[in-house]
């Protein structure tokens, strides 16, 4: 299927940054958000990030400006309805994304392909939730999507091969590159990559380091560019609970259980960035940390 009209559930931190790829690689862009409010910021957060790439010579003025006008906002979701490709990028919460779905479907083109930005949810498991599991599809962009290169792609059980070089086709539009993952917890960034982060927040937990030395460590040890508790609070240490969840529950092994300090984060609303206070406090001019 040719692709050319592209719908974004959700404006937060991975939907502006998906609509910012596909409006600047030609695609027309509907950005749905059931918050207004977050509809005008994320248009905002999209224009800056274009300006950075103009004051770098990425692209050009012409090019921000055609990128901008193919961008258009709703806090209707049934307005997504006529696009060729729907791309869920709402909270990580299983309920809320079968919602969306199942609340999309009767608008939906026969033709429409549907697909799950999740990081960790199964894709075989939304599928079920859909008239059209054979159209569906883990879509896993990196984050901040304008500048990371890989997209996962995950097929459910029922995926059929159209579907999945359709996806391919359009990740090789956007100028990024695809891996295909199986379709099990947390696919292969996450399952990699999540543990690494709560065993830094057991070392903190364990008092074998402070956040500094633990993120100093990894990155001049390991050479890493963000040590494991900067990122935590850069993805959203409510996401990375959440994932982590996934992985105890789907995988049932303790050696996936969440530490005990980032629930806690968690309840006490310190998600990291988004927030102003994690691992991190962000609320002066540089970041402190609160352990």
């Amino acid at each position: 299927m040719d692709v050319k009209t592209v719908g974004v559930v959700g404006a937060g931190q991975m939907g502006n940054g998906i609509a910012h790829v596909f409006a600047l690689a030609g695609y027309e862009v509907t950005l749905n958000d059931i918050s207004a409010d977050a509809l005008d910021r994320a248009l905002g957060i999209i224009g800056k990030n274009l300006d950075r790439q103009v004051s770098r010579e990425k692209i050009s003025e012409a090019e921000k400006q055609a990128a901008l006008g193919r961008i258009s906002t709703t806090t209707v979701l049934t307005d997504l309805g006529s696009s060729d490709l729907i791309i869920e990028a709402a909270t990580e919460r299983e309920t809320v994304k079968t919602a969306i779905f199942e609340d999309l479907q009767p608008h939906l083109k026969p033709t429409t392909i549907l697909t799950s930005n999740t990081s960790s949810i199964s894709i075989t498991r939304l599928a079920s939730r859909t008239d059209r599991p054979e159209k569906f599809m883990g879509f896993h962009f990196m984050n901040p999507v304008p500048v990371m290169q890989l997209v996962e792609l995950i097929r459910g059980i029922a995926t059929d091969e159209e579907t999945y070089h359709s996806l391919l086709k359009v990740v090789e539009s956007l100028g990024k590159t695809a891996a295909s993952a199986e379709d099990f917890p947390a696919f292969i960034v996450n399952r990699i990559l999540m543990p690494m982060i709560n065993e830094a927040v057991y070392t903190l937990y364990e008092g074998v380091g402070s956040v500094r030395s633990i993120d100093e460590s990894m990155k001049l040890g390991a050479n890493h560019p963000m040590g494991p508790l900067e990122l935590a609070d850069f993805i959203g240490l409510d996401t990375c609970l959440a994932i982590m969840n996934v992985l105890h529950e789907g995988l049932a092994d303790t050696k996936y259980r969440p530490c005990p300090l980032l629930t806690k984060y968690v309840e006490a609303g310190w998600l990291g960035r988004k927030t102003n206070r994690g691992f991190y406090d962000y609320r002066g001019e540089t970041p402190v940390p609160t352990r």
